[in-house]
């Protein structure tokens, strides 16, 4: 197993709708279809965030607190196995909180 780069911006620059009928980047196909098969592969996996011109927090929520609603992770798991990248420290910090609200209203 090795360590994994998803460079969000490869996946759209403008991610922001949450469930995959809403249309095209949405936060659900991201993490069904990227993110879950690489947390699977791989050792550790960071999401780098930088370089996209829109984020929704939509999308921010049904990726990191799907992740643990969805009862692939729970926070602890997943912070030792993600890392979350982006410039914008407050994203990296809500979409944590995500994460640990879906584990809260398991």
């Amino acid at each position: 197993m090795e360590n994994k780069m998803i460079k969000v911006t490869d996946y759209s620059k403008f991610p922001y709708r949450r469930k995959a009928p809403e249309g095209e980047f949405s936060g659900e196909f991201f993490r069904d279809t990227i993110l879950i098969p690489a947390l699977n592969k791989n050792d550790k996996v960071t999401v780098d965030l930088n370089g996209v011109l829109s984020l929704g927090s939509s999308f921010l929520e049904e990726v990191f607190g799907g992740l643990v609603r969805k009862g692939h992770y729970n926070v602890k798991n997943l912070r030792q196995k993600l890392e979350i990248d982006f410039d914008i420290k407050s994203y990296v910090d809500q979409a944590w909180k995500y994460a640990q609200e879906a584990e809260l209203n398991k």
